[in-house]
């Protein structure tokens, strides 16, 4: 069973007088990558999260934001009253010297630098302990996204193993035609140039045979039908991250691929050669995508 490493996952609760919301984006990535967002109230706790996230995503860029809405008429923040009488002093001597009114002046004073600034209250461990939950909830929602992606990316990559297999099946079948082909071309060559009466057939069969043997491609397809059996045998693996794994595969798929074409000397072979390529390309963009 293959996982995607796209998804979403969203979880809201309501705890006491507080709101929890979480919501995580997850996209494609070569390692785990976190942009994680959190209020003032959960800092202490962001070692935590960022563990419980990384150990259930695994792979991915993730972005991660949490929100606390607090409820009722307790609100996480501290009026700096100080500084609220530091500014409307030189604002009041400002507004005499202008003869300005000064009675509306309070709700401008609240909005200036450090007047509002959040509380340093923390989180209680009841309360993360509920958090955790909703952080759960969430992670369980995108993962269930990646499951339901993953089968679909699965069943697409079996079908491209499986279109690789068939043009491998349709060379071994045009094989033996190449082969002599191939010994008919040499001879009606040498015949040509050098004369059917000048030529060493001992010698000749000897050439040929070191020939046949330099563009033999028996080896490369035996070792292209074991990595795709490798390929299906790890897709079915219980172990969830195998992006990785399943691209060194490809990888070595591909190397058999390139080296029948460079030794296929055959429009035929050629031709099948490049079905098995574009089905190559089309198994690892979707290979990108999986855990």
């Amino acid at each position: 069973m293959l996982k995607s490493m796209t998804g979403f996952g969203r979880a809201e609760q309501t705890v006491n007088d507080k709101t929890f919301l979480v919501e995580i984006k997850a996209l494609n990535g070569k390692q785990f990558e976190l942009q994680l967002k959190l209020p003032p109230l959960l800092r202490p706790y962001e070692f935590e999260i960022r563990n419980a996230l990384q150990e259930s995503l695994i792979r991915g860029t993730i972005d991660c934001t949490i929100t606390i809405k607090q409820n009722g008429t307790s609100k996480p923040v501290n009026i700096n009253t100080d500084l609220i009488k530091a500014y409307y002093s030189q604002i009041e001597s400002l507004a005499a010297e202008l003869k300005i009114d000064t009675n509306s002046v309070l709700s401008a004073l609240l909005r200036l630098p450090e007047v509002v600034t959040p509380t340093n209250d923390v989180l209680s461990e009841t309360d993360f302990s509920e958090f955790h939950k909703v952080l759960q909830a969430a992670l369980s929602d995108l993962n269930l996204h990646r499951t339901e992606e993953g089968a679909v990316l699965e069943k697409d990559l079996i079908k491209r193993i499986t279109n690789i297999n068939e043009q491998e099946e349709a060379i071994l079948k045009l094989e033996p035609n190449r082969k002599k082909r191939i010994r008919d071309e040499i001879n009606m060559l040498l015949e040509k140039n050098v004369g059917k009466e000048n030529i060493d057939n001992n010698r000749m069969e000897q050439e040929l045979i070191y020939y046949m043997e330099k563009i033999d491609i028996h080896e490369e397809q035996i070792r292209l039908r074991q990595h795709c059996e490798y390929f299906r045998s790890i897709l079915q693996e219980p172990d969830e991250g195998k992006g990785k794994k399943l691209s060194f595969i490809l990888q070595e798929i591909g190397r058999e691929i390139n080296t029948t074409g460079s030794k296929a000397y055959d429009a035929d072979i050629q031709k099948c050669v490049v079905k098995m390529k574009d089905e190559l390309e089309k198994a690892k963009e979707q290979v990108l995508n999986v855990l």
